[in-house]
């Protein structure tokens, strides 16, 4: 309960003149002891006005950046108008000797109205892809992830999935993520799948990240030669490879 300091003032005069010890008037009361005593030393050194409310919010936040600092940024940003923030912020800090981050150029920036909106359209991704699989070994994506093993050190889990029926069709344990591991996991599955052997109209596609050993020359050939299609997902968008990532997640919370 929040007291005005008038009601203050009053309970130290009532405490000041009770013939109780002041336990047992606080106790009468019902004002904790910390509570009065705080109360008095307030009202001892600043008189009844230091009896009031204090704001529950800092005078000062400690980590604002003075507002002198904040003027020279925002001259920087006026006169180098073709920097970004982060670009600004390295160059504040070269120059001035005086580290700001880019999230906080950023911020003033925005505080002086100097941030543009985007003179281009973000194209938001789809929901779902537009061309399903509609049978197993269609599509197969491909992801590593990495495990660490106690006493052994770091290993890294290259996986085949089917995208139509979502069954690992073949997986190697790996002390690398080079080409080589991909085409040795990539041989795994053919041989399980049949399709090494069996005489196929179209090969399964490839979907995999953009990560080196995805990216390289080397499988480029190789998939070339065993007729396999590869595709390679578009960064940030959402659907990508869920379906890997999440088994490889649910691998690594129950290993």
């Amino acid at each position: 309960m929040r007291y005005p300091a008038s009601e203050k003032l009053e309970i130290i005069c009532l405490v000041e003149g009770s013939h109780l010890p002041t336990k047992r008037t606080l106790d009468k009361l019902g004002i904790p002891r910390t509570t009065f005593y705080r109360w008095y030393d307030r009202y001892l050194s600043g008189g009844p006005e230091a009896l009031e409310d204090r704001s529950p919010k800092p005078s000062r936040v400690w980590n604002r950046i003075p507002e002198p600092v904040r003027e020279k940024i925002k001259d920087l940003a006026l006169k180098e108008s073709d920097l970004s923030p982060r670009e600004l912020a390295v160059q504040f800090t070269d120059t001035e000797k005086y580290f700001v981050s880019e999230a906080s150029v950023y911020r003033i920036l925005k505080s002086y109205d100097l941030i543009t909106s985007p003179a281009y359209v973000v194209v938001s991704a789809a929901d779902e892809f537009r061309d399903k699989t509609t049978r197993p070994n269609q599509l197969w994506q491909t992801d590593f992830t990495y495990l660490k093993v106690i006493g052994w050190g770091w290993f890294y889990l290259s996986t085949i999935l089917d995208d139509f029926s979502r069954y690992i069709i073949a997986w190697k344990l790996c002390t690398t993520m080079k080409t080589g591991d991909v085409t040795d996991t990539l041989d795994l599955a053919l041989q399980a799948s049949g399709c090494d052997q069996a005489t196929v109209l179209h090969k399964p596609r490839l979907l995999s990240d953009n990560g080196a050993s995805y990216i390289s020359g080397e499988l480029t050939d190789w998939l070339e030669d065993q007729q396999i299609d590869h595709v390679r997902g578009a960064p940030y968008h959402p659907q990508t490879q869920v379906k890997i990532e999440r088994w490889h997640q649910m691998r690594q919370t129950f290993s």
